[in-house]
Protein backbone atom coordinates (compact mmCIF):
# COMPACT_ATOMS: atom_id res chain seq x y z
CA UNK A 1 0.00 0.00 0.00
CA UNK A 2 0.80 3.73 -0.61
CA UNK A 3 2.63 5.81 2.35
CA UNK A 4 1.82 9.46 1.96
CA UNK A 5 3.77 11.76 4.46
CA UNK A 6 2.25 14.97 5.45
CA UNK A 7 1.90 17.75 7.44
CA UNK A 8 -0.20 18.98 9.81
CA UNK A 9 -3.73 19.45 8.32
CA UNK A 10 -4.35 22.78 9.84
CA UNK A 11 -1.49 24.36 8.28
CA UNK A 12 0.39 22.32 5.29
CA UNK A 13 -1.20 23.31 1.85
CA UNK A 14 1.28 20.81 0.04
CA UNK A 15 -0.14 17.88 1.61
CA UNK A 16 -3.49 18.08 1.26
CA UNK A 17 -3.26 18.31 -2.50
CA UNK A 18 -2.18 14.61 -3.16
CA UNK A 19 -4.41 13.71 -0.16
CA UNK A 20 -7.20 15.21 -1.41
CA UNK A 21 -6.14 13.39 -4.53
CA UNK A 22 -5.98 10.13 -3.39
CA UNK A 23 -9.27 10.38 -1.01
CA UNK A 24 -11.41 11.50 -3.79
CA UNK A 25 -10.08 9.06 -6.44
CA UNK A 26 -10.52 6.15 -3.96
CA UNK A 27 -6.37 4.98 -3.90
CA UNK A 28 -6.14 3.52 -1.07
CA UNK A 29 -3.19 4.75 1.30
CA UNK A 30 -1.34 4.92 4.75
CA UNK A 31 -1.09 8.26 5.90
CA UNK A 32 1.95 9.23 8.18
CA UNK A 33 1.67 12.74 9.63
CA UNK A 34 4.68 14.64 10.76
CA UNK A 35 4.16 17.87 12.58
CA UNK A 36 5.87 20.52 10.92
CA UNK A 37 8.27 22.96 12.59
CA UNK A 38 9.31 21.38 15.48
CA UNK A 39 12.22 19.97 17.09
CA UNK A 40 12.97 17.01 14.62
CA UNK A 41 10.21 17.80 12.49
CA UNK A 42 12.88 17.55 9.31
CA UNK A 43 15.20 14.55 10.35
CA UNK A 44 11.54 12.16 10.68
CA UNK A 45 10.72 13.50 7.34
CA UNK A 46 14.32 13.10 6.04
CA UNK A 47 13.41 9.65 6.49
CA UNK A 48 11.29 9.21 3.91
CA UNK A 49 12.13 12.39 1.76
CA UNK A 50 14.66 13.43 0.16
CA UNK A 51 14.11 17.28 0.62
CA UNK A 52 12.88 16.47 4.12
CA UNK A 53 9.80 18.50 3.04
CA UNK A 54 6.12 17.19 2.84
CA UNK A 55 4.33 15.17 1.05
CA UNK A 56 6.09 12.50 -0.04
CA UNK A 57 4.62 9.51 -1.61
CA UNK A 58 5.97 6.15 -0.73
CA UNK A 59 5.38 2.88 -3.10
CA UNK A 60 8.00 0.37 -1.95
CA UNK A 61 11.12 1.53 -2.85
CA UNK A 62 10.13 4.11 -5.24
CA UNK A 63 9.52 7.56 -3.15
CA UNK A 64 7.75 10.69 -4.97
CA UNK A 65 8.24 14.10 -3.65
CA UNK A 66 6.35 17.46 -4.53
CA UNK A 67 2.64 17.72 -4.72
CA UNK A 68 2.19 17.99 -8.48
CA UNK A 69 4.66 15.17 -9.27
CA UNK A 70 2.41 13.05 -6.80
CA UNK A 71 -0.66 13.68 -8.92
CA UNK A 72 1.35 13.50 -12.13
CA UNK A 73 2.21 9.99 -11.10
CA UNK A 74 -1.13 8.62 -9.35
CA UNK A 75 -2.64 9.66 -12.73
CA UNK A 76 -0.30 7.70 -14.68
CA UNK A 77 -0.46 4.14 -12.20
CA UNK A 78 -4.51 4.78 -12.24
CA UNK A 79 -5.53 5.60 -15.92
CA UNK A 80 -8.90 4.44 -15.28
CA UNK A 81 -9.81 7.31 -12.51
CA UNK A 82 -9.11 10.21 -15.24
CA UNK A 83 -7.15 12.47 -12.99
CA UNK A 84 -6.02 14.05 -16.35
CA UNK A 85 -9.05 15.06 -18.77
CA UNK A 86 -9.36 12.55 -21.70
CA UNK A 87 -9.93 15.39 -24.48
CA UNK A 88 -6.32 16.28 -25.11
CA UNK A 89 -6.78 19.82 -25.43
CA UNK A 90 -8.54 20.14 -22.58
CA UNK A 91 -5.77 18.11 -20.52
CA UNK A 92 -3.33 20.49 -21.42
CA UNK A 93 -4.86 23.81 -20.41
CA UNK A 94 -5.78 21.68 -16.91
CA UNK A 95 -1.89 20.55 -16.83
CA UNK A 96 -1.25 24.06 -17.05
CA UNK A 97 -3.43 25.42 -14.64
CA UNK A 98 -1.84 22.60 -12.25
CA UNK A 99 1.44 23.76 -12.86
CA UNK A 100 0.84 27.56 -12.00
CA UNK A 101 -0.66 26.75 -9.26
CA UNK A 102 2.70 25.03 -8.15
CA UNK A 103 4.67 27.50 -9.52
CA UNK A 104 2.88 31.17 -8.47
CA UNK A 105 0.43 32.88 -6.68
CA UNK A 106 2.64 33.48 -4.05
CA UNK A 107 1.23 36.77 -2.48
CA UNK A 108 -2.05 34.90 -1.86
CA UNK A 109 0.65 31.68 -0.11
CA UNK A 110 2.57 34.69 1.97
CA UNK A 111 -0.21 36.78 2.92
CA UNK A 112 -2.85 34.54 3.55
CA UNK A 113 -1.06 31.40 4.99
CA UNK A 114 -3.13 28.37 4.96
CA UNK A 115 -5.05 28.14 8.59
CA UNK A 116 -8.71 25.70 8.12
CA UNK A 117 -8.98 26.23 11.77
CA UNK A 118 -9.19 30.08 11.73
CA UNK A 119 -11.90 31.90 10.38
CA UNK A 120 -10.61 36.07 9.86
CA UNK A 121 -12.74 38.03 7.28
CA UNK A 122 -12.42 41.29 6.86
CA UNK A 123 -8.55 41.88 6.99
CA UNK A 124 -7.38 44.08 4.58
CA UNK A 125 -4.46 42.58 2.28
CA UNK A 126 -1.91 44.18 -0.25
CA UNK A 127 -2.36 44.67 -3.79
CA UNK A 128 -0.89 41.87 -5.33
CA UNK A 129 -3.12 39.52 -3.06
CA UNK A 130 -6.07 40.70 -5.46
CA UNK A 131 -3.99 40.11 -8.45
CA UNK A 132 -3.77 36.60 -7.42
CA UNK A 133 -7.38 36.44 -6.60
CA UNK A 134 -8.24 37.94 -9.49
CA UNK A 135 -6.37 35.86 -11.31
CA UNK A 136 -8.00 32.74 -9.57
CA UNK A 137 -11.23 33.59 -10.37
CA UNK A 138 -10.19 34.50 -13.71
CA UNK A 139 -9.12 30.66 -13.83
CA UNK A 140 -11.94 29.42 -12.29
CA UNK A 141 -15.14 31.56 -13.60
CA UNK A 142 -13.62 30.55 -17.27
CA UNK A 143 -13.85 26.59 -16.91
CA UNK A 144 -16.79 26.85 -15.05
CA UNK A 145 -18.59 28.78 -17.80
CA UNK A 146 -17.59 26.15 -20.47
CA UNK A 147 -17.35 22.60 -18.35
CA UNK A 148 -20.28 22.98 -15.73
CA UNK A 149 -22.68 20.66 -18.16
CA UNK A 150 -20.00 17.94 -17.42
CA UNK A 151 -19.96 18.49 -14.23
CA UNK A 152 -19.54 20.97 -10.63
CA UNK A 153 -15.28 20.28 -10.74
CA UNK A 154 -13.02 22.65 -12.48
CA UNK A 155 -13.11 20.88 -16.18
CA UNK A 156 -16.54 19.45 -15.55
CA UNK A 157 -15.22 15.96 -13.35
CA UNK A 158 -12.93 15.92 -10.75
CA UNK A 159 -9.19 16.29 -11.57
CA UNK A 160 -5.37 16.86 -10.46
CA UNK A 161 -6.15 20.64 -11.11
CA UNK A 162 -9.08 20.56 -8.65
CA UNK A 163 -6.50 19.13 -6.02
CA UNK A 164 -3.94 21.97 -6.79
CA UNK A 165 -6.47 24.80 -5.98
CA UNK A 166 -8.13 23.25 -3.52
CA UNK A 167 -5.92 24.99 -0.37
CA UNK A 168 -6.99 28.51 -2.07
CA UNK A 169 -10.84 27.44 -1.71
CA UNK A 170 -9.30 26.88 2.39
CA UNK A 171 -7.97 30.55 2.13
CA UNK A 172 -10.97 31.92 0.61
CA UNK A 173 -13.21 30.78 3.19
CA UNK A 174 -10.17 31.80 6.43
CA UNK A 175 -10.13 35.04 5.24
CA UNK A 176 -13.68 35.63 4.04
CA UNK A 177 -12.39 36.90 0.20
CA UNK A 178 -14.87 37.66 -2.09
CA UNK A 179 -15.37 35.79 -5.21
CA UNK A 180 -17.75 35.64 -8.45
CA UNK A 181 -20.59 33.62 -8.08
CA UNK A 182 -19.05 30.97 -10.27
CA UNK A 183 -15.84 30.90 -8.47
CA UNK A 184 -17.56 30.82 -4.66
CA UNK A 185 -19.56 27.57 -6.05
CA UNK A 186 -16.72 25.85 -6.90
CA UNK A 187 -15.33 26.99 -3.34
CA UNK A 188 -18.39 25.67 -2.07
CA UNK A 189 -18.42 22.57 -3.74
CA UNK A 190 -14.63 21.57 -3.23
CA UNK A 191 -15.25 22.40 0.93
CA UNK A 192 -18.23 20.14 0.85
CA UNK A 193 -16.63 16.94 -0.21
CA UNK A 194 -16.44 14.33 2.36
CA UNK A 195 -12.98 14.30 1.79
CA UNK A 196 -12.30 17.84 2.90
CA UNK A 197 -15.11 17.67 5.60
CA UNK A 198 -12.83 14.83 7.18
CA UNK A 199 -9.23 16.65 7.08
CA UNK A 200 -10.96 19.50 8.49
CA UNK A 201 -12.74 17.27 11.18
CA UNK A 202 -8.98 16.09 11.72
CA UNK A 203 -7.21 19.42 11.49
CA UNK A 204 -9.74 20.53 14.56
CA UNK A 205 -8.26 17.44 16.87
CA UNK A 206 -3.95 18.57 16.41
CA UNK A 207 -2.99 19.30 19.29
CA UNK A 208 0.29 21.48 17.83
CA UNK A 209 -0.72 25.14 17.02
CA UNK A 210 2.07 27.89 15.71
CA UNK A 211 2.51 30.71 17.23
CA UNK A 212 0.38 33.21 15.99
CA UNK A 213 -1.71 30.74 14.43
CA UNK A 214 -4.32 29.89 17.43
CA UNK A 215 -7.75 29.44 16.23
CA UNK A 216 -9.96 32.13 15.94
CA UNK A 217 -13.58 32.63 14.92
CA UNK A 218 -14.92 36.22 13.80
Amino acid sequence: MFKLVIGNKAYSSWSLRPWLLMRQAGIPFEEILIPLYESGSTDAILQYAPTGKVPCLVDGSLTVWESLAICEFLAEEFPEKQLWPADRAVRAEVRSLSAEMHAGFTAIRHHCPMNVRRHVPGRSHPSEVGRDLARFSAIVESMRARFAASGPFLAGQFSVADAMFAPVATRCRTYGLRLPSRSQAWVDHILGLPAMQEWYAAAAEEPWVLPGNEPAEG
